[in-house]
C-alpha cells in the first residue's frame, strides 16, 4: 500500500487522532504523545508569541510532523470553511475535493448555501482539478463562478460522474467507466454519494495507483469512520439496551447530519421494523430545531442529555421543550446512561437507539466503551 499522512478534526477521543503519520507498513496512526508535544513546542517557539489561533498552532506542527516524514500522499481536511483556513496554504494539490454543502457554522461562513460555497471555493487553484460531490443548485453556481475566475477544472457529480444503489452494488459512473462494485460498508445513502465522490477522486489520482478496480473495491468494503452511523455491539451500554435491541451512535449536528441519519433510519425500518428512540445532546451553536425537523414522525421518543465537559451544550430541559413543541415526545436525562434505561422503559419490544447530535457527545461515548474494553483486557 501507499503510505498516507492524514489531517482531520475535530478529534473524537484524544487530539492526536487528528494528526496520523504513515508507517513504514503503510498504515497509518495517531502521532504519539512524545512527538506531538516536540513539534507543538518548535512551532511555539518559532512563532515567538506572535498573534495565532490554537487551530493554527496545531496546524503549523502537523504540516511540520508531516514534512520530516517521508510518505507518498497527504490527506488534508480542511478545518473550517476555505478560503481563509490554516490548511489553505499549499499552492498546488495534486487535486482538491468539496463534499456536500449545507449550512453550519453560518456565524463564521455566512448565512447562506451560496456566502458558505464561496468559502469552500477559496480551496481552488488555477490549473488544479477540483471534484465536486453532490450539491444544492445555489451551490454548484457559486462553486462554478468562482472556478471560472481562477482557472480551475471542475469534476461536477451529476455533470461528469454519478453513483447509485442497484440490487445491493453500488453503480460508478461517468463519461469514460461503468463500474459494478460492493456498496461501501459504510450505511446510508448519504455514504453512496461520499463513496461516489472518493471514486471520481481516485480516477483523478491513477499514477498514484488508486483508479484500478481492486483497490477502489478494497476501499469500500474496508473503509471504516467512527461515529458515523456506528453500530455500537459491545461495551456496558451496547449490551444495557437489551435482547434484540439496537445501539447506533452518529456525530451528526446540522440539518443537513440530520436528514442523512433520519434517511438511514427509514431505510433500517423498512428493513427491520423497530421503534426509534433517540438520545440527543447538541452544543448551544447548533440548529437544533432545524436538527429535529427530520426526525418528526420517526422517532416514538426523545431523551436530550447534557454533554459533560463544555459550557458551550444546549440544557437539557430547554432542548426537550423545544422537541416536544414540535411534537415529538420527548423529556431531559441526567446522561447517557439513564437516557437509554428510560428508552426501554417506553417500550414493551425490542428498540434501535440512536445517540446523536454533536461529535463532542460522540466522542464521550467512544471514550467509555474504550475504556470499558481496556478494564475488560
Amino acid at each position: 500500500g501507499k503510505r498516507v499522512h492524514v489531517y482531520t478534526s475535530p478529534h473524537l477521543i484524544r487530539f492526536h487522532e487528528r494528526i496520523e503519520l504513515a508507517g513504514a507498513d503503510g498504515k497509518a496512526g495517531p502521532i504519539g504523545e512524545t512527538e506531538l508535544v516536540e513539534y507543538l513546542t518548535k512551532v511555539e517557539r518559532i512563532n515567538a508569541g506572535e498573534a495565532a489561533t490554537f487551530f493554527e498552532i496545531t496546524t503549523a506542527a502537523a504540516f511540520l510532523a508531516f514534512a520530516e516524514r517521508p510518505a507518498d500522499a497527504l490527506i488534508l481536511e480542511v478545518g473550517l470553511g476555505g478560503r481563509l483556513d490554516a490548511t489553505n496554504v499549499v499552492s498546488r494539490p495534486a487535486l482538491c475535493v468539496i463534499t456536500p454543502i449545507s449550512l453550519d457554522h453560518t456565524e463564521w461562513l455566512g448565512q447562506t448555501i451560496e456566502q458558505i460555497a464561496q468559502e469552500k471555493a477559496g480551496i481552488l487553484k488555477p490549473g488544479v482539478g477540483t471534484v465536486v460531490s453532490q450539491q444544492p443548485f445555489e451551490a454548484l453556481q457559486a462553486i462554478s463562478s468562482c472556478a471560472q475566475a481562477v482557472g480551475a477544472p471542475l469534476t461536477i457529480w451529476g455533470q461528469d460522474y454519478e453513483a447509485f444503489e442497484q440490487r445491493g452494488r453500488l453503480i460508478y459512473q461517468s463519461a469514460k467507466q461503468l463500474m459494478d462494485l460492493p456498496m461501501p460498508l459504510l450505511i446510508g445513502h448519504h455514504q453512496v454519494v461520499n463513496a461516489g465522490t472518493a471514486i471520481a477522486a481516485a480516477q483523478h489520482l491513477k499514477s498514484f495507483g488508486l483508479g484500478e478496480a481492486r483497490a477502489i473495491e478494497r476501499g469500500l468494503v474496508e473503509v471504516r469512520w467512527p461515529a458515523r452511523m456506528h453500530r455500537l455491539t459491545r461495551g456496558p451500554l451496547a449490551e444495557s439496551v437489551g435482547h434484540g435491541s439496537e445501539l447506533w451512535l452518529d456525530g451528526g449536528h446540522n440539518p443537513a447530519g440530520a436528514a442523512a441519519i433520519a434517511q438511514t433510519l427509514g431505510e433500517l425500518e423498512e428493513r427491520a421494523p423497530k421503534p426509534v428512540g433517540l438520545v440527543l445532546g447538541m452544543l448551544d451553536s447548533k440548529d437544533a430545531e432545524g436538527f429535529l425537523a427530520p426526525f418528526t414522525g420517526l422517532v416514538r421518543h426523545i431523551r436530550t442529555v447534557p454533554i459533560a465537559g463544555t459550557e458551550a451544550a444546549q440544557d437539557a430541559t430547554a432542548l426537550a421543550e423545544l422537541a416536544a413543541s414540535m411534537g415529538l415526545v420527548a423529556a431531559p436525562a441526567a446522561d447517557v446512561e439513564s437516557a437509554i434505561q428510560q428508552l426501554r422503559a417506553a417500550e414493551s419490544v425490542p428498540i434501535r437507539i440512536l445517540i446523536c447530535g454533536s461529535l463532542y457527545l460522540a466522542g464521550q461515548v467512544l471514550a467509555q466503551q474504550e475504556g470499558a474494553q481496556a478494564q475488560a483486557n
